[in-house]
């Protein structure tokens, strides 16, 4: 009778952790749906995955004031521990990406991503519609695939010339090219170009200032430059410029053409690190690019409200440094913390 008990136990027991990995998998995506506003109606999908900037902070950041402040759905995807549901930023596994078939914009904060077909498919299948899309820091170099893969010519070094340099040269406009001054230690100015200075994704914006070091560029000639990043010598807004530094594009707009011959508006910036959007001219210059790239210009305005939806404690940037044992749905609601603390978070069990 006790080995049967025993056994029953057993068997509980691995029904019980079958439905555990079976409930990580199927957590639903985060949502933020926002009331009312210009964004009534409109679908933002935003996809976090990189390995050191904290774009599964600073996305869910932008994206809670999109909806919250002027009205859009908001769905922020992350990478995924499979087994665990926490996220778990680098790894090539995005759950929910099917929810893109109804994007009206596709917002790219990815790094080195490799996704299995079910997941990458309904990306590539935005792109050749031609939707409208923001590309933010590493996503030049969103994706590094394999040459025998089917999703090939999107790696960020792809030769071929229907491609050349993958989505980053070919979507956003520019691919992986080096850095441009040394992060924790160069912050970074960005200078409106004065013959640019009437573009509508720059209406109320001014004093660029972020903390991520710079990169260098040399975009598309298709590209109309927005703003020139100078590395500073400092991690103070007035620091000078760093000697040898020239400034280099910074944040351009473009347009790609799509294999459905749709032509989509891209905003592409080689900033957006977690600590980058705490200055207001920076998370005014994003807000006001997605509104660009969406064709919602008109709704641009001087005094446009971008203030932060809820707490945001971001962390200072670096490789294995998100915050542990956090899910999505942590970030769910208005006042939930961006991004919780280890005491905060869920609980690994």
């Amino acid at each position: 009778m006790r080995q049967r008990l025993t056994a029953l136990a057993v068997f509980t027991l691995g029904v019980a952790l079958l439905s555990a990995q079976h409930s990580f998998a199927e957590d639903g995506p985060l949502v933020y749906q926002g009331d009312s506003g210009i964004g009534s109606g409109k679908h933002l999908v935003f996809l976090a995955g990189d390995h050191e900037y904290r774009s599964e902070e600073a996305l869910p950041a932008l994206a809670r004031i999109l909806a919250k402040r002027h009205g859009f759905k908001c769905t922020v995807l992350f990478n995924l521990d499979p087994k665990t549901g926490f996220i778990l930023p680098g790894n090539s596994h995005m759950p929910h990406t099917e929810v893109i078939d109804s994007a009206d914009l596709l917002v790219f904060g990815l790094r080195f991503q490799n996704f299995p077909a079910p997941q990458m498919q309904p990306i590539v299948d935005y792109l050749k519609r031609g939707g409208p899309v923001v590309g933010v820091r590493t996503s030049t170099h969103a994706f590094k695939i394999p040459t025998d893969s089917p999703f090939a010519k999107y790696d960020f070094q792809y030769k071929g010339a229907e491609m050349k340099g993958g989505f980053g040269r070919q979507v956003l406009g520019e691919t992986w090219a080096g850095h441009y001054g040394k992060n924790h230690v160069m912050s970074t100015r960005l200078e409106i170009v004065p013959e640019n200075a009437d573009h509508p994704i720059l209406r109320g914006v001014k004093d660029l200032w972020v903390q991520a070091g710079g990169y260098w560029t040399d975009p598309e000639a298709n590209c109309v430059v927005l703003a020139n990043a100078q590395p500073l010598q400092g991690m103070a807004h007035d620091s000078p410029p760093a000697k040898d530094k020239q400034p280099c594009p910074g944040a351009w707009v473009r347009t790609y053409q799509s294999e459905s011959g749709t032509a989509g508006r891209v905003f592409t910036t080689t900033y957006c690190a977690s600590e980058d959007i705490l200055n207001d001219g920076f998370r005014r210059l994003m807000i006001n690019g997605c509104l660009w790239a969406l064709g919602s210009e008109d709704n641009i305005t001087d005094d446009l409200n971008v203030e932060f939806v809820g707490p945001y404690d971001p962390s200072t940037f670096s490789f294995e440094g998100h915050r542990k044992n956090v899910k999505p749905l942590d970030l769910s609601g208005w006042d939930s913390p961006i991004m919780p603390r280890r005491e905060d978070a869920t609980e690994d069990k």
